[in-house]
């Protein structure tokens, strides 16, 4: 009951370690549809983006190096976009909930491509600036271990710190690989099975539920609500 409380109610963060799992998990969506049915890009996981392109431009079949290289940009781009967003609020909360509102709208146009036109190119650069968005604004956020993009470091620090982080610390972890694992599954059982079109609509309710939450505990004053500074 304790590790539940600061996940969703804690003092320091309040809802923000929930919220954040739940883009987590919307990421492992988002990226089973960019390497799974748009050319082996992906567009939340630049470590691994980059070595796409290196493929690509090796003449490795099956990579694009235009997608791969959109995406990249189309991060860059988003994390920028973030930024200059996250300088703007002192607000924790309201900052999630506009970034997820135009997460949310990113993603949105992503799936009218998906289903109209099959567009690769412009769902990888819509996919990746919400990525980018969103990663610049968990760091922003700074809850400790959730990107909600990538999972090395947080890996690293639930096994190398394995006998001295606390319960909470732990299960914040294990959930960050639990929820982008999960979303990652779900994903490709969609694309392979459905559409990838269906991946991008679970993605866009999860995001769209983020942006619901955050409004309503944004209300009135609590601790978490001011941005961290460093």
């Amino acid at each position: 009951m304790r590790v539940w409380h600061e996940l969703t109610r804690g003092e320091r963060h309040g809802p923000l370690p929930a919220l954040l799992l739940a883009l987590t998990a919307a990421t492992g969506l988002v990226d089973a549809v960019s390497v799974l049915a748009l050319d082996r890009v992906f567009v939340a996981n630049m470590t691994g983006n980059v070595v796409f392109v290196a493929f690509a431009l090796a003449g490795v079949a099956g990579f694009s190096l235009l997608a791969s290289v959109v995406a990249l940009l189309g991060f860059l781009a988003g994390a920028f976009f973030g930024g200059r967003v996250g300088r703007a609020h002192t607000h924790r909360g309201h900052l999630l909930r506009d970034v997820a509102l135009i997460e949310l709208g990113l993603v949105a146009a992503a799936l009218l491509l998906s289903v109209f036109t099959g567009a690769v190119v412009g769902q990888a650069a819509l996919l990746a600036i919400a990525m980018g968005l969103q990663n610049s604004t968990a760091r922003r956020l700074a809850v400790p271990d959730l990107t909600t993009t990538v999972l090395t470091s947080t890996m690293s620090g639930l096994a190398a710190e394995i006998r001295r982080q606390g319960r909470v610390a732990a299960a914040r972890r294990a959930l960050a690989v639990a929820t982008m694992f999960l979303g990652a599954l779900i994903g490709a059982v969609l694309v392979q099975h459905s559409s990838p079109a269906w991946a991008l609509a679970a993605a866009a309710v999860l995001i769209g539920l983020v942006a619901v939450v955050s409004a309503v505990r944004s209300r009135g004053g609590a601790p978490w609500h001011a941005v961290v500074t460093s």
